[in-house]
């Protein structure tokens, strides 16, 4: 077969490729998408002098202490609206998770959970701290991801913030490895130089205790409206992960500083409260394809007292809400939030699995059925199929039975640079 002749020549296509280089760099160095690595579905924040090894088995006794007070976990799945089979089969998953991986993410808070106490309390807290954490890494009783929330890089808490992390991260360093889940918490941002400033002082902790460069990645909590719209009328939310590429894991939302920094009254204020929806949809925007993860934020009603059931129902229902609107993760407060965390979490893959399973056994097996997916939705299909394994929803022998991939293939078709990365 003759090869077809084509009109441009070499040097216009070397041109284009010349133009397009700082394109290519982009893309590549900013853009590399997730990572594949497992995100919790939630973050525990509780007052860093709090923390013990045993908390998260503690907080798991008491959220099934209290899910058996009040029906068993069943009668949580049908508080949020789940048909009885549903709710056993969510039921029984909730179960084992309470008692085996109650907290998937743990912030240990020296910021709004802490306060003021006094530079002596805090850097003895603070030693204490990693201590503890490194002590609860080594006995397997930590939470997957574990670490601190420090004080905000305003004025009056900069240096506060600094050294309390100073003081966490070195105590870690010495105690040996650091952990696998090791995360760094920098809330109340403005500036996007408030995050170049984080970026340096992590850089400097890698260097001083012989880190690899990178290591040492960290959160930003957006709780100010000036992160979403700056005086420019920018975004510097958006700037953030081209600001310090790599650096940041991921960004949470702050339930109520946003809201009472945009005059809401304390009635009002909520998840779902249309000013919460611009800023998180202005995250998502913002982070879209980086690789950086979304985190919704808190309800501050608790399953306590006589309100346990109306509580259970509107956390499940905002938890639910966030999953739909692609946010996976969010903040637990209290270990009453546990059940319908988990339950609420549970349902949402457990009901999109057969469905979900289907479309991917078709698209991997090029079958003809109702729906003709592309690439990206496949990849979207894998991707909702995988968190519902990650997180303990689903088993990998549901989804191989299902959609007739295991995990491996699984995670290639969710993450398909992440696998041929892995194939050089």
């Amino acid at each position: 077969m003759a090869v077809p002749e084509t009109s441009l020549t070499a040097a216009d296509l070397a041109r284009i490729d010349g133009q397009l280089a700082d394109t290519d760099r982009l893309l590549e160095q900013n853009y590399p998408g997730d990572d594949g690595s497992r995100q919790p579905v939630h973050t525990v924040y509780v007052p860093a002098d709090r923390f013990t090894p045993s908390l998260a088995t503690d907080w798991g006794t008491q959220a099934l202490a209290t899910a058996a007070a009040h029906g068993g976990l069943a009668r949580i799945g049908s508080l949020l609206g789940q048909d009885a089979e549903l709710a056993e089969a969510v039921a029984s998953r909730v179960e084992t998770k309470l008692g085996s991986e109650p907290i998937e993410d743990l912030r240990l808070d020296f910021e709004d959970g802490f306060g003021d106490r006094g530079d002596d309390a805090e850097d003895d807290a603070a030693v204490a701290a990693a201590s503890a954490v490194a002590a609860a890494v080594s006995a397997g009783s930590a939470p997957p991801f574990i670490g601190i929330r420090f004080k905000c890089f305003e004025a009056p808490t900069r240096a506060r913030g600094l050294r309390t992390l100073d003081l966490f991260v070195s105590g870690l360093a010495a105690a040996g490895e650091l952990p696998e889940g090791l995360v760094l918490t920098l809330p109340k941002v403005t500036t996007v130089a408030q995050v170049q400033a984080m970026d340096y002082a992590v850089s400097r902790l890698e260097e001083i205790h012989s880190l690899p460069s990178g290591r040492l990645r960290f959160e930003v909590q957006v709780e100010t409206p000036q992160l979403i719209l700056g005086p420019e009328g920018t975004s510097p939310v958006a700037q953030l992960p081209h600001a310090v590429p790599g650096r940041i894991s991921g960004l949470h939302y702050g339930t109520y500083d946003y809201s009472a920094s945009l005059q809401i009254s304390a009635e009002y204020q909520s998840m779902e409260h249309p000013v919460a929806d611009f800023a998180k949809e202005v995250m998502q925007l913002a982070v879209a394809g980086t690789g950086i993860r979304l985190s919704d934020g808190s309800t501050n009603i608790i399953p306590v007292g006589d309100n346990v059931e109306n509580a259970w129902q509107l956390h499940g229902r905002l938890v639910r809400r966030s999953l739909e609107r692609g946010f996976y993760q969010g903040w637990d407060l209290h270990p009453a939030q546990l059940p319908s965390r988990f339950a609420a979490t549970y349902a949402f893959y457990r009901q999109g699995l057969p469905a979900a399973a289907a479309r991917l056994r078709n698209y991997v097996e090029q079958t003809e059925g109702g729906v003709m997916d592309e690439p990206a939705t496949a990849r979207a299909l894998a991707a909702f199929v995988l968190r519902g394994v990650q997180c303990g929803a689903a088993g990998a022998d549901e989804v191989l039975a299902l959609a007739g991939v295991g995990l491996p293939q699984l995670t290639g078709l969710a993450h398909p640079r992440l696998a041929q990365s892995t194939s050089k």
